[in-house]
């Protein structure tokens, strides 16, 4: 719980250090200090019970990380690592899978296999990957996550690391695949970041099951990012992540994001009420002891 409310942050990358393309400095941006530094093992990986103590001092009832299949741009995070950092305590550490068409096949086996390992989402990163998020090799695993109710995560903006291909991070490449999977609830990352705000909006304010994550977006700019738009409307369409380590903090994030909403109900909804309903996170308890969830 921060401040009372529940708190869930969907995109933290805790990177195993040995499975970096990008140098420690590019991947913390301005962000490192001795505390991040300490949460690493002598084997290149995050320490499960210090990761577990971070999240509970920012407030964090639940955290998705996030796996990677980039090996061109940032490299590889394994989803085994992050199903390893899960079993620490499942209730607050969850994980999304992550699949890359030139390296999976058939990718609905793959898809498969992450979400018996226990993945609550799958995260597609076309940037990153080198690949259209209408690539037809993807629709068997698209399908597969419809069917059990997975949402697909889909990093939608630019990203400035070496390698990375922008163009496909165009959310105009989404309308195949929500016009082909009626029933699939589709998180744009980085909510448009760059050159797609506009469009990142348009499409949640359109589609139900198209929403906004906030990962990357400092807090301070999101209603100029986003001033075309309604914005009481389009905070209800929102799900609150922040891309850590490269941030200032989670908790400094929340309480910016919370401030930006029209009423509390709004930022009950921001903070974890939409990620509780997108990634079928159900509360255990309620209100201040609603700090558990479960799949």
């Amino acid at each position: 719980m921060l401040d009372g409310r529940p708190l869930i942050d969907v995109h933290l990358h805790p990177a195993r250090l040995d499975g970096l393309k990008l140098p420690w400095e590019v991947w913390v941006q301005d962000f490192d200090s001795p505390a991040l530094r300490e949460l690493y093992r002598d084997d290149n990986t995050v320490d499960p019970a210090g990761f577990d103590a971070l999240l509970e001092a920012e407030g964090v009832d639940v955290a998705v990380t996030l796996a990677e299949y980039s090996p061109k741009v940032t490299g590889t995070q394994a989803v085994e690592d992050m199903a390893a950092l899960s079993a620490h305590n499942p209730a607050r550490i969850k994980f999304a899978g992550n699949v890359n068409p030139h390296l999976h096949h058939p990718v609905e086996e793959e898809v498969a296999r992450q979400l018996d390992l226990g993945a609550v989402a799958l995260k597609v990163h076309p940037v990153h990957g080198g690949f259209a998020v209408n690539h037809r090799a993807l629709y068997p695993g698209y399908a597969l996550c419809q069917e059990r109710g997975i949402p697909v995560v889909v990093h939608c903006g630019t990203s400035t690391f070496p390698g990375a291909l922008n163009q496909y991070g165009d959310p105009i490449l989404l309308d195949d695949v929500l016009r082909d999977f009626r029933r699939l609830d589709i998180v744009l990352a980085h909510g448009g970041r760059g050159w797609w705000y506009d469009a990142a909006a348009f499409l949640a304010l359109t589609n139900p099951r198209v929403w906004i994550e906030l990962s990357g977006l400092p807090p301070s700019r999101l209603q100029t990012y986003y001033a075309r738009h309604n914005w009481p409307r389009l905070t209800r369409r929102m799900i609150f992540g922040t891309d850590w380590p490269g941030i200032p903090g989670i908790a400094k994030n929340a309480r910016a994001v919370a401030d930006l909403c029209p009423d509390e109900e709004t930022a009950g909804l921001v903070l974890a009420g939409n990620a509780m309903r997108v990634y079928r996170l159900a509360p255990v308890g309620g209100g201040r002891d609603a700090s558990t969830f479960l799949r």
